[in-house]
């Protein structure tokens, strides 16, 4: 299973968009937008996990740069958050323990 995370997506865009930008490469096993904890508005990424490594590499191909909303997808491979990143308190880093 490979997770990949998904940038610069419309605020407005929802999980089942994500989905259905992601299908045609493979099967999905999960998608995740996260949202801010005070406005719940969406922050813009989101991380889809693809069952299958080529078919996650496949899609890395296709969707890169799509535009959606007017503006351009960045797709890579989520890297796993590295381990005593600093900073103080609840502060920064993404949820889920990847970073990007």
């Amino acid at each position: 299973m490979k997770k990949l995370f998904v940038g610069n997506l419309p605020f407005t865009v929802t999980e089942e968009r994500v989905r259905e930008l992601f299908t045609e490469f493979g099967e999905i096993q999960s998608v995740t937008i996260p949202t801010d904890r005070e406005t719940g508005k969406s922050r813009g990424f989101a991380f889809v996990e693809m069952t299958n490594d080529d078919d996650a590499e496949k899609a890395i191909a296709g969707v890169n740069g799509k535009r959606e909303g007017g503006r351009a997808l960045n797709v890579n491979e989520a890297r796993p958050k590295e381990a005593g990143g600093g900073g103080g308190g609840h502060r920064g880093g993404g949820r889920g323990g990847y970073r990007y």
